[in-house]
């Protein structure tokens, strides 16, 4: 199991790597056509070039940031929530991981994520709707899941693709807009294949943004879930925290949609979830957990 756990990690480490460098290609191949069509020159390329390189290393930074403050998350205050800091110190100790940043989101949907891009650089986030509901076994084995993120990388990845996906999504749409309302730039003197293809990567980036945001694996959620259940050493706790938000069924208001996959659940309490979601069906988590 152990070995496991380390593989894991390491497979993690190595598709945050690869996705960076996907992303950066695609946004730059889609920033040299926008440059291109609009007749920038030279000086159009190297701006290309330095946002496809700027934008990651920004997202890599400062996205967990981001996610944070789109989600409303405060810090919590170590006397209002001293169990929730509590209970993360003793799970942190039994990782043997360093303690990360706490935060409250006041919102009344039972729900919690972890963000940053690794545990030295984390942060755990829980809402006051699933404080307010979990018992303390209960609450520890969903601060585990989210710790078993940070400890196996998911974070580095998973934070890091919901920073790209947005970027790639924004150039789409302002080059679309442009397109179709601002003029013809290069398009009399292109050559139809060429762009027929420049299109075609245009509309076709955030499409594929989005299958690579579906393909995170469900096997993540899993292994979170598997590991927090070593940590705690109580499985039935998770799967109990896990039963009372199902039969909660309250949407996160606070949450963004380009961050639905950091959440333990579905934020959106998605009807499609087993077509389009990342996170694997409720019961059948459930079901795994019981069965340890």
């Amino acid at each position: 199991m152990r070995v496991f756990f380390d593989e894991a990690q390491a497979a993690n480490k190595r598709n945050s790597l690869l996705l960076i460098a996907f992303v950066i290609i695609l946004a730059f191949l889609m920033a040299y056509f926008i440059t291109w069509y609009l007749r920038l020159g030279t000086s159009g390329i190297l701006l290309a070039a330095f946002f496809a390189i700027a934008y990651p290393l920004f997202s890599y930074y400062a996205s967990d940031s981001i996610v944070l403050a789109s989600s409303g998350a405060k810090p919590a205050d170590g006397q209002q929530y001293r169990q929730f800091h509590n209970v993360v110190e003793a799970i942190c100790i039994a990782a043997n991981q360093p303690k990360p940043r706490v935060y409250v989101i006041t919102d009344p949907s039972p729900n919690a994520f972890a963000t940053g891009r690794d545990p030295q650089h984390a942060s755990i986030a829980a809402t006051t709707g699933l404080l307010s509901m979990m018992g303390r076994q209960e609450l520890e084995g969903v601060v585990a899941h989210e710790l078993s993120h940070i400890k196996n990388y998911d974070i580095r990845f998973m934070t890091l693709t919901v920073a790209l996906i947005g970027m790639i999504s924004i150039m789409a749409d302002i080059f679309l807009r442009m397109f179709m309302f601002g003029g013809r730039g290069n398009r009399d003197r292109t050559p139809p294949i060429f762009m027929l293809v420049g299109l075609a990567l245009i509309i076709l980036s955030p499409i594929v943004a989005q299958v690579i945001k579906f393909a995170i694996s469900r096997q993540r959620e899993y292994l979170a879930d598997a590991t927090a259940a070593e940590l705690t050493r109580y499985p039935v706790g998770l799967a109990s925290a896990l039963k009372k938000i199902k039969e909660a069924n309250l949407p996160t208001k606070t949450a963004a949609q380009a961050a639905a996959s950091l959440y333990i659940s579905d934020p959106f309490v998605n009807k499609l979830a087993n077509i389009f979601s990342t996170h694997p069906p409720i019961d059948e988590r459930i079901k795994r957990l019981e069965a340890m």
